[in-house]
């Protein structure tokens, strides 16, 4: 266990040490998910370089100390290491519930900035499928994910990973309280989904987990008559090269799918 109590990323690259002018030179590529710019602030720069190499703990604990300006950084260092490495199922669900109370905040307080409404999405998305989809629909989490995420898409369009999450919400919904329920009481399609999926990938064609949550879509919406497609997906996932802590971590979950 690493100091605090969380688990190391057990997959210390080099290759994810972004020193200096690196992490500006590989930014775009770094961020072709999330769009999120570079930041002017040295610390931040900081703490986005140590999430990148999988440092979590610091990264986080880095942009907390930052304030307002460093809760993107802090919030995606939290879920992404809470979804994968986080053990306690307890002190997960506390990771994700404090991420999501933290981008609320930072929605109010920042409501022009697309991320505060993505992390918030992620980090409650994760939450409610921690709990149970249908327990969080139940307790109106669907609605505040869906809103967050729609919001973040109209600031900004080409969000491929906000895109993913959003065809991943239609899909669960629909997979949980069928398409008539589902597009009634959530504004949940089988067509937007796929759509948003495939819009996530023409954005940010390098991505492991938009494969891997189209599979997982394709499966909830249509059971076996997609698993040859879903499988693809998997198999494409397990392919990809990844640059960064969080990409091995997608990487390395398409691969322990595959051998199950």
């Amino acid at each position: 266990m690493a100091k605090g109590g969380w688990t190391k990323f057990p997959h210390a690259d080099k290759a994810y040490a972004y020193d200096g002018a690196a992490l500006k030179k590989h930014w775009d590529r770094l961020h072709r998910g999330d769009r999120e710019q570079f930041p002017k602030e040295e610390q931040i720069q900081e703490a986005w370089r140590l999430y990148h190499q999988g440092e979590f703990q610091q990264a986080c604990e880095l942009g907390l100390s930052l304030g307002l300006p460093g809760y993107a950084v802090a919030n995606k260092a939290a879920t992404i290491y809470a979804t994968y490495l986080e053990s306690n199922e307890k002190k997960k669900l506390a990771m994700f519930e404090e991420a999501a109370a933290r981008g609320e905040e930072q929605m109010a307080k920042m409501p022009k900035y697309a991320n505060a409404y993505y992390f918030h999405a992620l980090a409650l998305g994760r939450y409610s499928q921690g709990i149970s989809v249908a327990k969080a629909l139940a307790q109106g989490h669907g609605g505040k994910v869906r809103d967050s995420l729609t919001k973040a898409l109209k600031l900004n369009p080409d969000h491929a990973d906000a895109h993913i999450a959003l065809g991943a919400f239609h899909a669960e919904v629909i997979n949980k309280v069928g398409a008539m329920v589902g597009g009634l009481t959530y504004g949940a399609k089988k067509d937007a989904a796929i759509e948003h999926f495939e819009q996530a990938l023409k954005l940010n064609p390098d991505s492991a987990i938009a494969r891997i949550e189209y599979a997982n879509g394709l499966v909830m919406l249509f059971g076996d008559a997609k698993m040859k497609q879903a499988e693809k997906l998997y198999n494409d996932a397990a392919a990809c090269k990844p640059v960064d802590a969080m990409e091995r971590l997608d990487v390395e979950a398409a691969k322990a799918e595959l051998e199950e």
